[in-house]
């Protein structure tokens, strides 16, 4: 796990999560990498490594699936709030895989996710010679349990 990953390390992260969702079955996963706003601004780190990346993809350095950032929450997940700002895209609105900047607010997202939309979650790092099964200490045992399918799953 890198806590900040620099954007050559986001590369990585981002076609570890591309091979991942094609070998669960989604055919042509849609990324969605998140920042603060949809908009390229040269000040926030997060909004350039997000437009890299999305020109990347672009130019066939991340294959398998498409790639769109920067893009906030609401324009990933949401095509109705997508429309309303006018984003042009094939991932938002639509997105199979969400990538957050760093580990802190990959966290926050996926606690927020669990908690306040009753998300059913596994935690299973990819990218590793095997995948490693990451539970949370307060996850219930059904998540703990699916984490360990996932990770079964995954290792074949």
């Amino acid at each position: 796990v890198v806590v900040s990953p620099t954007l050559a390390q986001k590369v990585q992260i981002v076609q570890n999560a591309i091979d991942t969702a094609i070998e669960l079955g989604v055919e042509l996963p849609r990324v969605a990498v998140l920042a603060a706003t949809e908009m390229v601004n040269p000040e926030i780190a997060a909004n350039m490594d997000a437009a890299n990346l999305s020109k990347m993809a672009e130019r066939g350095q991340i294959r398998g699936g498409g790639v769109d950032g920067p893009l906030a929450i609401d324009n990933a997940i949401s095509l109705k709030a997508a429309q309303m700002k006018d984003i042009k895209s094939e991932v938002a609105g639509r997105a199979d895989i969400l990538i957050t900047p760093d580990v802190e607010s990959g966290n926050i997202l996926a606690k927020a996710i669990a908690y306040f939309a009753q998300g059913k979650m596994a935690g299973v790092v990819v990218g590793a010679k095997c995948p490693i099964v990451m539970p949370s200490r307060s996850d219930p045992p059904e998540q703990k349990l699916m984490s360990l399918a996932l990770g079964v799953y995954l290792s074949k």
